[in-house]
This record gives C-alpha cells, structure tokens and sequence, in this order.
C-alpha cells in the first residue's frame, strides 16, 4: 500500500517551505512597521461562530464531531475567529487595535470534490475599534506596502462599496432585491432583462451593473441616480476615499460598485486584489470593511467597527515563482563538525555549540559517524557545507575550508 496524504491535502518539502516562509516574512515586516501585533486563534471553531457572520456557506465548512455532538468546523477564514476571540478575551482593550494572522484554513469548494486543494495558507490583517477614511485609507495602503515588499508592480485594486450597493438595491421590490442582488454579483446580465421589473427599475439595474471602470466615470453614474441624503453622503465618502489613495500614487484603482457577494458581512468599502501579469486575472487576496460583525458575538451586542484583508499566499507564489525571487534550494550549513576518534564526541558537541552561540545565525551539523574522511568530504560538498572542522580528543580544531 502506497500512503498519501489525504484527498485535498498536501505536504510542504523544505524547499517549498523556504519559499512559503521568504513571502510570510517579507509580509510580517512590513505588517510590524505599521504597528500590527499577530494574533492566532484556535484552528477548531464551533459551527455557530462560523455561520454567525454569514460569510461562508455551511457546505464549505469542513465539519468535525467531537464527543458532547457539539458541532465544529475547521475555519474557513480568520476574520470571523479574530473578532470572537477579540470581543470575549479583550474585553478591556484600548481600540484601535492592529492584529495580524498567518495561518491556514480550510474550505470544501465544488473543484475540492474532485481531489482538488482544501487546505489554504493566508497572512491578512484586522484594524479594529476605528472607522472613517483614515482606517479605510491605511488598509488599503498596507496592502500596497505589502505587495511592494514582495516586489510586485503589476497589479491593480478593484474597490466597491457594500453599504452604498446594498442601499441602491432598496428601490426594488422586497420580493425581488436577493435575485437583482444576485445577478449583479455574477455579472448576470440576462437575469436582470428577464426579472418582472418597471422599465426605470430594469435601467437602474443595468446602471447598477456597469458602475465599474475610472473612479471619475463610476462616481459621475452612480450621481446621477436618484439618491438620498445617506446614500449622497456614502458617495461623497467614497469620492474622498478615491482621491486620497489617488493622490498616494500608490497603485491603479478600478471603482466598482457591482463588487458584492451573494452572502457577507460587509458593510462599507470591498476590495480586490488583482494581478496584472497573466492572460487570466489572478485575485491575489480580498478585504472589506464589516462595522456590524463583532457585534454578533460582544455579549452585550455592541458593535465594534472592523476593516481587514487577506492574501492568498498559495496565489502569491505562484506569480513570484517567474520572477526568480524565491530561494532556489534550502539553505545551506555553515559548518560540519567532525569528531576524529570516540573521545573526540564530546570536545565536539561543545565546539559545535561554540560556533552557534554566534550573535547572527550560524548553521551547525555534527557528523554521526560510519564514513570515512573523503566520504564525509563528498557529503559536506554535495550539501554546499562551506567548513568543516575536525576536532580532535583534545578539543583542537583542525579546519578545512571547500571553497
């Protein structure tokens, strides 16, 4: 029998994970240079602190039993564990507060029933306890910092709205607003021309549809709509927005205000990151601002403003693979310490601690024996060992560079 891992799993080599851990560390600098501190939360979460946010659905959700039938699931996303673990362990926390995560998670997808990945490996942020353009403002240009940090140029943000979408979609019918709701987000043009709906509605719909493209055109659209004072004040938040980031310079902006899901927790700006480099889009990560999630699990239903995203590292791989920025083999050892004879072992071991009490990072392998000298030699070149030291019984090293 040949044991392989399970159906949507997969295993990391060391080269893989040099790799993985070149873009997670690039990422956590500049994640401490705007002041975020990491947070980890429990891999394992109850189905009900899941599913309260609605933004996954319950079949995505890799679900578990334990022995008090307690239903739990392998998270699927990190947002909604970090505000549990927020609002019921720090409670007396001064807002705002700037967590970060690096961790997996775990999705069934349509492809996952046909062996296909179920395991995902994310780094985001959470920026809690803050609203307002200058939360939304600093989000949105850490995600700049972070793709810069990787060296990625070619890329471009697409920005929605959720609350300003969501009020537009308040002129249709009751009965009718999750299937306009719906087609907009699929990009369902031909739903739209089929629903029951007033020639007006049916044109506010199609407007709805095409509110995407330069800020300046989707901001002149969504004007023109018959807006009320709430609904004015979220464009003019949202123009604001537009032209800080805009005066940045930081990266393209494509405004579009169709950026909803069928099921979320978003209640302002939405966004998307996308790639520029590939014939096919590739969307790098995902992020929003959720002002009414928290609430859900503060025991005293108080709503605590939010605004995070996360980056797929599996994606970000994939495009820094063509750059030829990712480490090419596993680091290599510095030394290989050599004991020449049994009574050598000891002087060995402490020599070969010696040299690893070093202030910076230095690599140290003992030779474990059974091979002779030009054996040991052949072994320290194969793995690009730069010293060896042979140690005799009097604790004497006798050194031998191979470069």
């Amino acid at each position: 029998m040949v044991y392989q891992p399970a159906a949507g799993a997969r295993d990391l080599l060391p080269l893989d994970v040099e790799k993985k851990r070149w873009i997670e560390d690039r990422l956590q600098q500049v994640f401490h240079r705007w002041g975020y501190h990491r947070i980890i939360t429990s891999t394992l979460e109850r189905m009900d602190t899941l599913m309260a946010g609605e933004a996954i659905q319950r079949q995505m959700v890799i679900q578990l039993q334990n022995g008090e039938d307690d239903e739990l699931g392998l998270r699927p996303e990190l947002t909604a564990s970090i505000a549990r673990t927020v609002v019921t362990r720090m409670a007396n926390t001064s807002y705002p507060q700037r967590l970060y995560y690096n961790a997996n998670v775990f999705r069934r997808t349509w492809e996952s029933r046909h062996n296909r990945q179920q395991e995902f490996y994310q780094a985001g942020v959470e920026l809690l306890g803050a609203g307002g353009l200058l939360a939304n403002a600093e989000v949105l240009l850490l995600v700049a910092d972070c793709l810069a940090a990787l060296g990625l140029r070619q890329w471009h943000l697409i920005l929605g709205e959720a609350g300003i979408t969501r009020s537009l979609l308040s002129a249709f019918p009751a009965n009718l607003q999750d299937k306009v709701r719906s087609a907009i987000a699929h990009l369902d043009r031909i739903t739209l021309d089929t629903l029951p709906l007033s020639d007006k509605l049916r044109d506010r719909a199609r407007i709805m549809l095409d509110l995407r493209g330069p800020s300046a055109d989707v901001l002149q659209k969504v004007s023109s709509l018959d807006l009320d004072e709430e609904q004015r004040e979220a464009v003019n938040n949202l123009k604001s927005l537009v032209e800080l980031l805009e005066s940045e310079k930081k990266f393209p902006l494509i405004l579009d205000l169709s950026l909803i899901q069928t099921i979320d927790y978003y209640t302002g700006i939405v966004f998307e990151v996308v790639n520029d480099t590939e014939s096919q889009a590739r969307v790098l990560g995902r992020g929003g601002r959720y002002d009414q999630l928290l609430g859900l699990y503060h025991p005293q239903g108080e709503n605590i403003p939010g605004i995070g995203f996360g980056l797929n590292i599996e994606d970000l791989y994939q495009l820094l693979l063509s750059t030829q920025q990712l480490p090419q083999v596993t680091p290599a050892s510095n030394w290989l310490v050599v004991p020449e004879t049994q009574s050598a072992n000891a002087p060995a071991f402490a020599y070969a601690q010696k040299l690893r009490d070093s202030t910076h990072l230095v690599r140290v392998e003992i030779d474990l024996g059974g091979r002779d000298a030009d054996a040991i030699r052949q072994y320290a070149r194969d793995r690009s060992i730069a010293q060896i030291a042979w140690i005799k019984a009097d604790g004497s090293p006798k050194i031998e560079s191979l470069r």
